[in-house]
């Protein structure tokens, strides 16, 4: 399979770790390009539910090999727990795993920050973090006081680390929270660094030799185009770049290596957090659509908030990223419906938006122009060819390609691997 860029197109839990499972079987190596432990993709392999945090999905595979690139920024201790979970579930890790040693450390002073910044807000102004200190990571990095996976090997990572200590409790107690245990935590660190230390390396130089000797690659990313820093409904956004472009900057792959770009995206809406959200639904709609979708995110556990298919949302995702194809997911949340509702523009102050508007006040403002299309109102979940579906789901599936201007290549109507119909890729 050609190298290939897998983005979510909306606010994330699209069901990319479904879609990264399904196509792992077709490519060598499978590299996280960023974000952290604050999302999840949640694999149904048989009777078995697996949550992965940070460790690619390709780890489900046998024999694959899986990078967790310098743009993630890395717990230690959630990834030692989870490397230590999946071997208790009998999955060979191996040698099959190789973490960037350029990649950033989330350490538990993160955490404090980013729950005492979220306190302090009012509650218009709150994120919705998930508190895991991703945010303030990042913002290390970006302050180039951070610490890197590399710098555990130095002998002198226990000064550097006291050092910072040091300046982030200063930072806690002027904030009015508690100061943490520089010793503690620095157990802590260590005990975890013995898990992980065998497999940190050159990520860099591994995957550039992968390209240089043909092998293909499936470059996995977290959250979706809508929380990237960037182009997301900023400031409710996540602290790296989710899209397409992160791929690169997150791996140190050139955008010449790239072959493809697939979005990933439901055939309804859901958000995790705060912000603007312009088709949500809160009624009994969009109860169904939770109950039926089991939207609660994989990470949190916290309910996503769901709302109606929003094109101009998919549209604005594809110019972003540039994606070759969808891999559309849960058709079968819509079965029971007997009239569906697409999103196609938005209005506000009197004048329609085809494109986000790159203000959130304005964004927040904005309420949807709505098309009705029939539901099919039939189980779709057993079904593994397209051809065998409702025409009223083919309709509609085939009205959003026409509305989003990119064509279909994979439909989920389940959970299990078999429930995947591929579509012309």
């Amino acid at each position: 399979m050609a190298n290939t860029v897998l983005v979510g197109a909306q606010w994330g839990d699209e069901g990319k770790g479904k879609i990264i499972d399904v196509l792992t079987s077709e490519v060598d190596v499978v590299a996280r390009y960023q974000g952290g432990n604050n999302a999840g993709h949640t694999v149904i392999i048989g009777d078995a539910k697996y949550v992965l945090h940070l460790l690619p999905s390709g780890m489900l595979h046998e024999g694959k090999q899986c990078v967790i690139g310098n743009g993630v920024v890395i717990d230690p201790t959630a990834l030692a727990a989870e490397i230590n979970e999946l071997s208790e579930k009998g999955i060979d890790i191996g040698d099959r795993l190789l973490i960037s040693d350029r990649a950033h450390i989330v350490f538990p002073y993160h955490g404090a920050l980013d729950a005492s910044r979220e306190a302090a807000c009012r509650k218009e102004n709150k994120i919705g973090t998930t508190k895991r200190g991703i945010g303030p990571a990042y913002g290390d990095k970006m302050s180039r006081v951070g610490l890197r996976l590399g710098d555990l090997r130095d002998p002198a990572f226990p000064q550097l680390l006291t050092e910072r200590m040091n300046e982030v409790n200063r930072v806690l107690e002027a904030m009015g929270a508690e100061p943490l245990d520089t010793a503690k935590l620095i157990t802590g660190i260590c005990e975890a660094a013995r898990v992980i230390e065998p497999f940190i390396g050159d990520s860099i130089t591994f995957l550039g030799e992968a390209v240089r000797d043909g092998k293909s690659i499936l470059f996995e990313g977290a959250q979706g185009t809508m929380l990237d820093i960037d182009f997301g409904s900023y400031p409710f956004v996540t602290s790296s770049n989710s899209t397409a472009g992160g791929a690169c900057t997150g791996t140190g792959v050139p955008p010449n290596k790239i072959d493809r770009v697939l979005g990933v995206i439901k055939t309804y809406t859901t958000r995790v957090g705060e912000g603007p959200f312009p088709t949500e639904l809160t009624d009994e709609i969009g109860e169904l659509l939770a109950r039926e979708g089991n939207e609660f995110g994989a990470t949190t556990g916290r309910p996503r908030r769901c709302g109606w298919f929003d094109a101009v949302v998919a549209r604005y995702s594809a110019m972003i990223n540039g994606f070759d194809v969808w891999a559309m997911t849960k058709l079968d949340v819509l079965d029971k419906l007997a009239t569906i509702k697409i999103c196609v523009a938005y209005e506000c102050d009197g004048e329609r938006y085809e494109t986000v508007p790159g203000n959130v006040r304005i964004l927040a403002r904005c309420t949807p122009v709505y098309e009705e299309m029939p539901g099919w109102q039939s189980p779709t979940g057993d079904i593994t060819v397209y051809e065998d579906l409702p025409q009223a789901a083919r309709d509609y599936v085939e009205r959003l390609v026409e509305l989003t201007g990119v064509k279909l290549g994979i439909l989920s109507v389940g959970a299990p691997r078999k429930s995947t119909l591929r579509v012309g890729m």
